[in-house]
């Protein structure tokens, strides 16, 4: 994926949290962010969550109860666009983002969000609302509860906050999960993410939430749903731009397309289980398998229609 070095980045869609005073550190273990009860409505996203008494690290709409695992204090936040250990200015353009993994995460954001600001009205005939993507370390606080650089990447309806820390890309999605990683794996998890803030926006995530677990459930037909919507952002992302019309990607390749599908496989439900415990029971199933999962990626990609990602209409998921 190749960055417009002439778009201009807006820093004031991330924010930067710094790392907690104290939390759980390490993965947590079998049973982990998993819980039951609760009043707060449960955070949209990646997680870790014990699955048949192994650790499991999911990607996409964990429903993991009432509060998010970790301990700890938020310590305040700060543009990306801040400065530098050396006083510079940081991620001002595409330029930033061809060179560094924050700017480029910042630079996807923005096109994701010019992407749906114009693809929800069309479309759908909703407005679309911005959610911030806030970049954190350590533990902080959310309107879903506490979370730590353990939870992973997750989207919460309470606030309509983002989050991530990127330590999951290295030590989580190819560390344990084995992806290949690549700047288009990175935006697929991004793209996915903001799949479920439009879910939000269109009442999708309220009227099927559900503690459900199994191949056909709600939580695994949120999932897939998030990965089409991510499918509809990367076709058009070429054509996402900046306020003053610059293009924010100038090209995607079929490498690019490779690594979202790697990512995709890595993170299926039949994957994880295998890879952790050498057998699948797809009753314990959150996501959706890494077949599913890829074909519904590909289903948006190929698209490009918001109507064709309903994944809650079908008995083929």
């Amino acid at each position: 994926m190749k960055f417009n070095p002439k778009a201009r980045l807006d820093r004031s869609q991330m924010r930067k949290r710094g790392r907690g005073s104290s939390g759980g550190g390490g993965f947590p273990m079998p049973g982990g962010a998993g819980g039951s009860g609760g009043g707060l409505p449960l955070p949209m996203g990646g997680g870790v969550v014990g699955v048949i008494v192994l650790i499991v690290i999911l990607l996409a709409a964990t429903k993991c109860g009432a509060n998010l695992p970790g301990g700890g204090t938020d310590t305040g936040s700060q543009d990306t666009g801040s400065t530098d250990a050396a006083g510079e200015t940081t991620c001002q353009s595409g330029a930033d983002a061809n060179d560094r993994q924050e700017c480029a995460l910042l630079a996807t954001v923005n096109s994701v969000q010019d992407y749906w600001s114009r693809a929800l009205p069309e479309q759908a005939q909703v407005e679309y609302e911005q959610a911030q993507w806030q970049d954190f370390s350590g533990t902080l606080s959310t309107g879903c509860g506490q979370a730590s650089s353990a939870t992973g990447p997750f989207y919460c309806p309470v606030d309509k906050g983002v989050y991530l820390d990127q330590s999951f890309f290295d030590d989580m999605l190819e560390g344990q999960l084995g992806a290949k990683g690549g700047d288009f794996a990175e935006a697929y998890v991004v793209a996915h993410e903001y799949g479920h803030h439009v879910q939000d926006l269109l009442g999708t995530l309220s009227k099927y939430q559900s503690r459900e677990t199994g191949p056909t459930s709600p939580s695994v037909r949120i999932e897939l749903q998030a990965d089409c919507y991510a499918g509809l952002w990367a076709q058009a992302a070429t054509s996402t731009k900046d306020s003053n019309g610059e293009v924010f990607i100038l090209e995607i390749t079929e490498t690019d397309i490779s690594e979202a599908i790697d990512a995709a496989t890595a993170v299926g439900d039949d994957k994880i289980q295998e890879q952790s415990s050498g057998r699948v029971n797809p009753e314990q199933w959150t996501h959706g398998s890494a077949e599913e999962r890829v074909r519904w990626f590909t289903t948006g990609l190929e698209s490009g229609q918001l109507e064709d990602c309903d994944t809650f209409s079908t008995n083929e998921l």
